[in-house]
């Protein structure tokens, strides 16, 4: 079900802007805050409503699905990047290069996420591009933790002894040897690491630093249509949904593979 709801969303991100119901942008205040289908004062057209400016919410949040959910994706890419390349050298060569890695790691962690962040998209400014990065940049360390506990574990076995005995350098063995053994615990983090930035990216939106209007993401929505809860509750209601869902969903993969992958379950069965 986690993967239905995942596919669903990568479709939405994809959807052309020309096959919508109605122009994501376009505003008209005659038509504002038109209730949901099986609301009482529906208008055809408008299965999920209109919001305050009298926008689409079908086609706005079709259309912030692209910019949430490539945000994190990207973001995710950089961390999955940064952190396995860095865990992988400082699992393998250890020494100071596994203190200095490791260490970074230890600050990075030590600030609170949100924070720093916040912080961070503040100064440089709120853009796709910058979020992109800063969220890429604060995610990295966990990944390379788990990457350099894993490999600690592999770099003694004796495929790798085999391996340096052959003459193989240091880099084909992380490339050849130890990469493909820690895609397991990388893949199934990586669902869980998605989930995180969702929410992260959608807190950004809410407080105004995410990607700047007139463009649509779930969290601005939320933030737009907070001040009509009880008169238009659809307006914050169902991008809030959209990223309920979508966080569910990533977290349903991640716990599903987990299981799948995990050698002592298939022991069990």
């Amino acid at each position: 079900m986690g993967a239905v709801v995942i596919v669903l969303l990568s479709l939405a991100a994809c959807w052309p802007v020309a096959l919508l119901p109605h122009d994501p942008y376009a505003a008209d205040i005659t038509l504002r805050l038109i209730p949901p289908a099986w609301e009482a004062g529906a208008e055809a057209g408008y299965l999920l409503g209109t919001d305050a400016l009298g926008r689409d919410m079908l086609s706005m949040m079709v259309h912030g699905a692209r910019y949430s959910l490539s945000i994190v994706g990207l973001a995710a890419l950089l961390s999955l990047v940064v952190g396995v390349t860095l865990g992988m050298l400082a699992g393998y060569l250890r020494g100071w290069t596994d203190e200095l890695v490791m260490r970074i790691a230890d600050i990075q962690l030590a600030f609170p996420l949100v924070v720093l962040i916040i912080a961070v998209v503040a100064v440089l400014g709120p853009s796709f591009g910058n979020l992109v990065i800063v969220l890429g940049l604060a995610g990295w360390a966990p990944f390379a933790r788990l990457v350099r506990g894993t490999v600690l574990s592999l770099r003694e076995k004796e495929f790798v002894e085999a391996a340096r005995a052959l003459g193989a350098s240091p880099v084909h063995i992380m490339a050849r040897h130890l990469l493909p053994n820690t895609i397991t615990p990388i893949v199934i983090y990586l669902t869980f690491d998605l989930a995180r930035l969702l929410l992260l990216e959608s807190s950004l939106a809410f407080l105004g630093l995410g990607v700047q209007p007139p463009t649509p993401s779930w969290g601005s929505m939320i933030s737009d249509g907070r001040q009509y809860l009880f008169e238009a509750w659809w307006d914050a209601a169902l991008p809030g949904l959209a990223i309920v869902l979508a966080v569910l969903s990533f977290n349903f993969v991640g716990d599903g593979l987990r299981d799948a992958l995990d050698p002592l379950n298939r022991q069990n069965d």
